[in-house]
């Protein structure tokens, strides 16, 4: 057989231990390794004597990809970050967004509902774990909700949809791993997460409110607050502001010249200034024990992804799939839109049975070479391009729009995370529950999702600040 028949066989076989339940990460270096030994014993004619230099071969090309992918300072970038969030949990950080929130816009239709989705989005810019923001609020919001009169689905609906906003929102891991993946500045690929960030907040509290003006028995406003209240909530939340401050000013000098620093060291400060505050505000050992551990696991799981990953993605150089699959893609007789557009649901359908970022490293050493070539190429200018935009922009475009695609998985059944996470956390919801709240949010995905291919400005007016200057 041929490498590229090699490559799509492996690629079905790994398909199959998707489905079976076996986890991305093992069954993803099982197909890799498997991949390679067959493509290696294939070039020595399949002679049995042969067999065990190429399982030899295989095993450490496979062994170097751990330490030679893993070993990069962008990648600490994801502990610093989820460390971010667990501290401002314990910080009290998501108690006072959302009493600023509510203070602020409860009196809405659908108040307290809006004021989750904001506050989540606030927590979300120093958070960078959708799970673990859904868990939070599913705790601070979903009481309060239920306690004047909201519908328990309607409620759960909302955190687990908004808890979402973390994979976008920087800090984002997810957004880290993408640039990581296809070789794109991790500065300039957060930067790009706050306007499509707060685009999808507006958009889903928009949702809530259209929803709660429909169906009155949704949910009721909050009222009551006095101006003096409203700006009394707000110096709690002026931490935050401070952190973003920070993250921004590491990726991009505001005040012009250099950058203070790199993102990784903008990550770590960020971490420093959340655990001091978190000290100041009572966090004692047994608190900052759970937070270390809870980051521990959580980078743990993501770099294990990773790494069980990438052994898949060596065996796909060697089996030449993406040049491949690019090359097939580019010559189909059809508008490049209309091909991106086909991608995309491809990612609504695979989110269905794959977490996100096993999804993302999965596909993208085979589609992001491909939209890049119906694009132009990585060196074309805006002016010839199929999108209107350069090789570089277009990377950080459609890693945007990918990304968002991939929060879908987090509330997608039949695996949808967050929505486990929410129904785990609620013992007066069951799982079944959450996946009808979340349904009207697919709705406001769609919309956010068609926003961003139609005005890829929304994308690419920060990072475009950070490219020129």
């Amino acid at each position: 057989m041929e490498p590229i028949d090699i490559g799509l066989v492996v690629s079905g076989f790994l398909l199959v231990l998707v489905l079976l339940g076996v986890r991305v990460a093992f069954a993803a270096a099982i197909a890799g390794v498997t991949g390679l030994i067959w493509i290696f014993w294939a070039k020595r004619g399949y002679d049995p004597e042969q067999f065990l230099w190429a399982l030899t071969v295989a095993a450490k090309t496979a062994g170097q990809v751990p330490h030679s992918k893993i070993a990069s300072q962008a990648l600490s970038l994801i502990p610093t970050f989820i460390l971010i969030g667990f501290l401002a949990y314990h910080a009290g950080l998501t108690r006072s967004l959302f009493e600023a929130a509510k203070r602020w816009v409860g009196w809405l239709p659908g108040g307290l509902a809006v004021s989750t989705v904001f506050a989540t989005a606030g927590f979300a810019a120093v958070s960078g774990a959708s799970v673990a923001t859904s868990a939070v609020f599913a705790r601070i919001a979903i009481p309060e909700m239920l306690a004047v009169g909201y519908d328990k689905r309607f409620a759960a609906g909302v955190v687990a949809s908004a808890g979402t906003l973390a994979s976008l929102i920087p800090p984002s891991a997810i957004l880290v791993i993408y640039a990581i993946i296809v070789e794109q500045d991790v500065g300039a690929l957060l930067l790009a997460g706050f306007l499509p960030g707060a685009f999808s907040a507006l958009v889903y509290g928009s949702l809530v409110v259209g929803l709660a003006v429909v169906f009155r028995n949704l949910g009721p406003p909050s009222t009551g607050f006095t101006w003096m209240e409203r700006f009394a909530s707000l110096p709690a939340v002026f931490p935050i502001f401070f952190v973003i401050a920070i993250i921004i000013s590491f990726i991009y000098n505001p005040f012009g010249g250099d950058a203070w620093g790199t993102p990784t060291e903008g990550g770590a400060l960020g971490a420093f200034v959340v655990f001091v505050m978190a000290l100041w505000r009572g966090m004692r050992w047994p608190q900052l024990k759970k937070a270390l551990m809870e980051t521990a696991k959580l980078s743990v799981m993501i770099f294990t992804i990773i790494w069980g990953v990438l052994v898949f993605v060596r065996f796909l150089g060697f089996a030449d799939l993406p040049g491949t699959f690019a090359a097939w893609i580019t010559s189909l007789d059809q508008s490049p839109f209309l091909t991106l557009i086909l991608i995309l649901l491809a990612y609504a359908v695979l989110g269905m049975f794959m977490d996100a970022i096993g999804m993302l490293i999965l596909t993208l050493p085979v589609v992001y070479p491909a939209v890049i070539a119906l694009n132009g190429g990585e060196t074309v200018a805006a002016a010839d391009s199929a999108f209107g935009m350069s090789g570089v922009g277009c990377a950080i475009w459609f890693g945007i729009i990918v990304v968002k695609m991939a929060e879908l998985c987090l509330i997608t059944p039949p695996i949808g995370l967050n929505c486990f996470v929410v129904a785990g956390v609620r013992p007066e919801l069951s799982v079944q529950d959450v996946f009808k709240g979340v349904a009207p949010f697919f709705v406001a995905d769609a919309l956010t999702i068609a926003g961003l291919l139609a005005f890829p400005a929304i994308v690419l007016f920060l990072p475009n600040l950070l490219l020129s200057g």
